[in-house]
């Protein structure tokens, strides 16, 4: 197969950050008197913004408008000091990216997570590789599984979507790929499984990164 750019997402594809999502998360729970949840519960929580994730985890009684935007202060703001305790690169990550570079391949991100902690994490635990453009959560701009911004992301980089593949760890991912007219690929060394990802449309599941070179 060829291509040119390669659209990444960001938590459970290049980095495994769910213990530190899952640690803020419960810590915020708990300053609020509410319930937490097992680490391996978040894997199912994480995936589709930050908004989201929090509906998901605050008991259906609390999710007034009010106490939901003051739970998600509580979170940025911990999140900004606590984001990278855990979090780090997933092995092997480090191989495909020079693997894809040397080959003159192009390399973006599209993330769910907010902008502003995108950046933070890629320049902090991906210092060493070029992404552009690199997306977060934005409000002039759908979150995934909307297709709208890995359109913006073909446009920004001059490219149809058929010469872009776009890998991810979820069926928010695969979906987004296959709105948008890209070649999905599964990351089952992420948070989901492999049924969800064929079952989302996948059209290669790999189980290791440097196995994305072996399909370029």
């Amino acid at each position: 197969m060829t291509f040119k750019a390669v659209i990444f997402d960001l938590d459970g594809t290049l980095l495994n950050t769910l213990d530190d999502l899952a640690d803020v998360a419960n810590r915020v729970l708990t300053a609020h008197g509410l319930p937490t949840h097992p680490v391996a519960s978040y894997r199912y929580f994480v995936g589709e913004g930050l908004t989201k994730l929090l509906e998901r985890i605050v008991p259906d009684n609390k999710r007034t408008t009010e106490f939901m935007a003051r739970l998600t202060d509580d979170f940025k703001a911990d999140y900004s000091h606590n984001w990278d305790k855990k979090s780090r690169m997933y092995d092997g990550v480090d191989t495909m990216l020079n693997g894809l570079q040397a080959k003159g391949i192009q390399m973006a991100i599209l993330s769910n997570k907010p902008h502003e902690f995108t950046q933070v994490c890629v320049h902090k635990l991906l210092p060493d590789w070029n992404f552009y453009p690199l997306s977060g959560a934005r409000d002039t701009i759908p979150r995934k599984p909307d297709p709208a911004g890995a359109h913006e992301i073909a446009t920004l980089l001059q490219l149809q979507p058929a010469e872009i593949l776009f890998l991810g760890d979820t069926a928010t991912d695969m979906q987004t790929a296959c709105k948008a007219s890209m070649y999905p690929v599964g990351a089952l060394w992420g948070f989901r499984s492999a049924d969800e990802l064929a079952a989302h449309g996948a059209q290669q599941l790999i189980h290791s990164p440097r196995q994305l070179l072996d399909l370029l």
